[in-house]
C-alpha cells in the first residue's frame, strides 16, 4: 500500500511539474524578456469569467509609490478566463488543466522569484477581496515592520453571512495561534502581502495543492519569520460559487493541512 501511495505521489508530482513547465513556456514565448517589476499583484484563477474582469478593473497601478504589475495565473478550466486576462491587457501564467490554488499559486511566486520582483500581494479572482487595500497590506513590508502580512476580516469587516465559515475562522486561528505561539486572528485569509525573500526560503517546503494559507503561515512562522496583520473588508462572492467544497469538507481538509504542516515543521 505505502509503494502504491508513492507511485501515486510521484506520479502527480511529475504531472503538476510538466505543467507547470508548459505554462512557463508558453509564457516565456507570449512576453520574451519580460520584466515584472519590484510589486505584483498575484490572482490565480480557476473558472472565473463571471468576475475576473471586475477584480483587473479594480486593481492599482501603483502603491506606496510603486507601480503595480498584476500577474494571473489560470489554473486550467474550460471557461473563459484565460481569454478575458489576456484582453485585460495583464501577464497570464495558463496552465493546460487544473491543477489546484495552491500549485498555481507556487507556480506564481517562483516565476516572480526567477525574474527577481521584491513583494507580492496575492488576492482571490471572485470578488471577495479589494484590490484598492492592496497599498494597506503593501506597506509594512516597505517600512521593514513585516515580512508576510495576513488581512484579517476579524480585524476589519466581514460582509459574508455563513456563520459557519465565520466560526471556523475563529476556530483554526485559534488552533495556528495554539500550536505556533503567535496570536493570528484569521490563518485562513488569502489576501496577503509576501516578501520574495521569504518566499524563497518557504515556498520550497510547501507541498499543497489546495488550502494552502495555513501552510505558508505555519512554514513562515516556524521558519522565524515576521508575520503581522491589517484590517481588510471581505465581500460575499461576486459571481458563482466557491470552489472550496462544503463547509464540513471544508473544514476537514482545512484542519488537515494545519496538523500536517506544524507536523512536519515542528
Amino acid at each position: 500500500m505505502a509503494k502504491k501511495h508513492d507511485l501515486e505521489k510521484r506520479r502527480m508530482d511529475l504531472m503538476q511539474r510538466h505543467v507547470v513547465e508548459l505554462a512557463r513556456e508558453d509564457f516565456a514565448k507570449r512576453y520574451p524578456g519580460v520584466q515584472l517589476g519590484r510589486t505584483v499583484a498575484l490572482i490565480a484563477a480557476y473558472e472565473e469569467d463571471e468576475n475576473i474582469a471586475d477584480v483587473l478593473h479594480a486593481m492599482p497601478k501603483e502603491a506606496c509609490g510603486m507601480p503595480v504589475t498584476t500577474l494571473v495565473v489560470v489554473d486550467g478550466g474550460d471557461d473563459r478566463t484565460a481569454e478575458i486576462v489576456i484582453e485585460e491587457g495583464v501577464y497570464a501564467l495558463i496552465f493546460p488543466v487544473n491543477l489546484g490554488h495552491g500549485v498555481a499559486l507556487r507556480a506564481g511566486y517562483n516565476l516572480c522569484i526567477d525574474l527577481e520582483v521584491e513583494f507580492i500581494v496575492t488576492l482571490d479572482a471572485d470578488g471577495q477581496n479589494d484590490p484598492t487595500e492592496i497599498p494597506v497590506m503593501l506597506q509594512p513590508l516597505v517600512d521593514d515592520e513585516s515580512d508576510f502580512v495576513v488581512g484579517s476580516r476579524r480585524l476589519g469587516v466581514d460582509n459574508t453571512s455563513d456563520l459557519f465559515r465565520k466560526a471556523g475562522v475563529v476556530f483554526f486561528s485559534a488552533i495556528v495561534n495554539l500550536l505556533t505561539r503567535s496570536k493570528l486572528t484569521d490563518t485562513s485569509n488569502g489576501y496577503r502581502a509576501l516578501r520574495i525573500a521569504m518566499l524563497k526560503d518557504v515556498v520550497p517546503r510547501c507541498v499543497q495543492v489546495q488550502y494552502q494559507t495555513s501552510e505558508l503561515i505555519i512554514t513562515a512562522i516556524r521558519r522565524g519569520w515576521r508575520i503581522s496583520e491589517k484590517p481588510t473588508v471581505w465581500y460575499p462572492r461576486a459571481h458563482g460559487t466557491t470552489k472550496k467544497g462544503n463547509s464540513l469538507l471544508y473544514g476537514f481538509r482545512y484542519a488537515n493541512v494545519v496538523f500536517r504542516t506544524w507536523w512536519r515543521e515542528r
